[in-house]
């Protein structure tokens, strides 16, 4: 009778591990990416010292985190990196293949995702006032966030994947404003409640669920 338990116990065990295993195999199998600020060289930085393509790059990190198809390889190692090299804001669309390589070294991360916002705006109608294009206090709001990037592979240069991200909202009310800027950065609750907050994470989101339809593209 105990060694009829002895081989039962035994059994499961080795089913446990056949279940197991392939599971942490594709967990392996992962690509590592990771992921630039973004450009925003052809949008007015009126805001002041926030970094808005920085924040897009920490929203998509956090969607694709949370997906969990891709590694993403932690950004302070990344921005070591890019601080070595004194990354300029203008090479954030198209990283020179040094950067590239230099980033691939990154716990051998097979991808580096740039790109840029394209549209980051916010209009309002209904006796509105209007602050650098941005309307305030409008009866009717429209705020459009769009970006665009290209995922590379760090050890040929080669583009494998462009993707694009689109989001929209009709939320009234935006980001309090101050002599420098936003009276808020983007990653507060002031932020995230504003049309142009609503529509960012949108726009982030959107660009995620489009990257994950078009991987089985990559080799």
């Amino acid at each position: 009778m105990r060694s009829s338990w002895g081989l039962a116990i035994l059994a499961a065990s080795f089913a446990s591990i056949a279940v197991a295993s392939p599971a942490a195999a594709a967990g392996a199998d992962r690509p590592a990416v990771a992921i630039m600020d973004f450009e925003y060289g052809s949008i007015d930085n009126w805001w002041g010292q926030y970094d808005i393509g920085k924040g897009m790059a920490d929203q998509v990190v956090d969607a694709l985190v949370n997906d969990g198809t891709f590694r993403v390889i932690e950004r302070k190692k990344l921005d070591t990196v890019l601080a070595e090299q004194d990354f300029a804001q203008s090479n954030r669309a198209d990283p020179s293949a040094a950067s590239l390589a230099k980033i691939g070294k990154i716990k051998g991360v097979k991808y580096v995702i740039a790109g840029s916002i394209t549209k980051f705006a916010t209009e309002s109608r209904g006796g509105a006032v209007r602050i650098k294009g941005i309307g305030l206090g409008g009866k009717k709001a429209k705020s459009e966030v769009n970006l665009t990037a290209r995922l590379i592979d760090v050890t040929t240069g080669e583009i494998m994947l462009s993707v694009k991200g689109h989001g929209e909202s009709s939320k009234g009310g935006g980001a309090s404003f101050s002599s420098g800027g936003f009276g808020a950065g983007t990653d507060s609750d002031e932020w995230r409640q504003s049309g142009l907050g609503d529509a960012q994470e949108k726009a982030c989101n959107d660009f995620v669920a489009q990257l994950i339809l078009k991987k089985d593209r990559l080799n």
